[in-house]
């Protein structure tokens, strides 16, 4: 079988079919294009932001720990000294308000150690979500939707891409955070039984410095890590939002409107004030034409500065206002220079200019003693 060259292919010389060719159709739908602001603002609205949750958990970490070193110690004492004088009150009568007193400074001493860790860690979280999205209240994120329960698109989330790269992030969290672990602790375990020989007191502090010197060397991993996972998750909400060509197209067409609807709006327009502009002929002065291509109707009137142009038009259009100034009996009187000029400088409504005052005084005053003329004689 024989073919020939084809700049869209191989042509099978005997059916002249192309062996293969390209459907750019194919690649129609692709999303190659960056989004526009609207569709950020759209997506924003919708709480489909770029923000990494493991900023939060690592700042929400960090101010959690801070909080327990600076006031700990303040917790573990008022803790002790409640204890103290529980047991040492354990000879009085146990009753009903006994009990209600222990509820009561129980709950007290709730509050004063755990109300301040509670309140640092939300106004950090609070933070962390304001530096990273701004301002942003939205409720689509909360509101049922039913596709939710459909276990075929559950079961597409689960495998998707998204999911593998959690997968993989959580695995490297685990190796990372548990190499850091193990490094550590390797050395310290041989410490532990030193613990035996210690006081209460000194064994409680050298335990908490070395919980707190781990838990600080892994948030400062975890919060590397929570950097990177933010730059990730803005360069992929950005992936997300991308659009077709077709996309952009529609989305200016419901901007700007469609051309093929604003062009009829365009030419209703046209036909509207063309029909506004053909009523106001039969109250014109004179009609000055140039006498098949140029058409203007002038009126003047007392109190006017200047006369005013209230009809123009070229060539179909200026046939149609000689027509309705036949009918209506307004005079035409042809004047080849002055339609031009005035067809050319002067816009309907507007007054003609000065340099045309003593050509268009003429001719008004032909009109003028035309119509006294047609008077005397009738």
């Amino acid at each position: 079988m024989e073919t020939s060259p084809s700049p869209y292919g191989q042509y099978n010389n005997k059916y002249r079919q192309p062996l293969f060719q390209f459907d750019l159709q194919l690649f129609a739908g692709e999303k190659t294009e960056e989004p526009t602001a609207k569709r950020k603002a759209d997506a924003r609205k919708k709480g489909q932001v770029g923000k990494s949750q493991e900023i939060n958990a690592a700042f929400v970490l960090l101010a959690g720990f801070m909080v327990l070193k600076v006031l700990g110690g303040n917790a573990v004492a008022e803790i002790m000294n409640y204890s103290t004088y529980i047991y040492g009150n354990l000879n009085v009568d146990i009753n009903e308000e006994s009990i209600m007193q222990m509820f009561i400074g129980m709950i007290i001493l709730l509050a004063k150690t755990s109300i301040p860790l509670m309140v640092f860690i939300m106004i950090i979280g609070l933070a962390m979500n304001l530096a990273q999205v701004g301002l942003n209240f939205s409720t689509e994120t909360i509101s049922f939707d039913p596709n939710k329960l459909n276990p075929i698109n559950g079961a597409k989330r689960m495998f998707s891409k998204r999911s593998l790269v959690e997968l993989i992030k959580s695995l490297l969290k685990i190796i990372i955070i548990g190499y850091f672990i193990i490094t550590y602790l390797k050395d310290e375990v041989f410490q532990i039984p030193k613990l035996i020989y210690m006081d209460i007191f000194a064994g409680l502090n050298k335990m908490s410095d070395t919980i707190f010197f781990l838990a600080f060397k892994i948030i400062g991993v975890f919060i590397v890590m929570a950097v990177l996972d933010y730059a990730y998750q803005k360069w992929q909400n950005l992936q997300d939002l991308k659009m077709s060509k077709q996309e952009v197209k529609e989305e200016f067409k419901q901007q700007e409107g469609d051309p093929k609807i604003k062009g009829k709006i365009r030419q209703k327009q046209r036909q509207m004030a063309m029909a506004r502009m053909m009523q106001e002929v039969p109250q014109a002065d004179v009609i000055v034409t140039n006498p098949t291509h140029f058409a203007v109707a002038l009126k003047y009137q007392s109190g006017m500065s200047a006369p005013i142009v209230i009809a123009k038009g070229q060539d179909l259009v200026a046939q149609k206002i000689k027509a309705i100034a036949r009918e209506s009996k307004v005079p035409i009187v042809e004047n080849k220079p002055l339609a031009r000029a005035l067809f050319a400088a002067v816009e309907i409504g507007a007054a003609i200019p000065q340099e045309l005052y003593k050509a268009v005084a003429e001719v008004l005053a032909y009109v003028y003693r035309l119509k006294r003329k047609t008077r005397y004689y009738a």
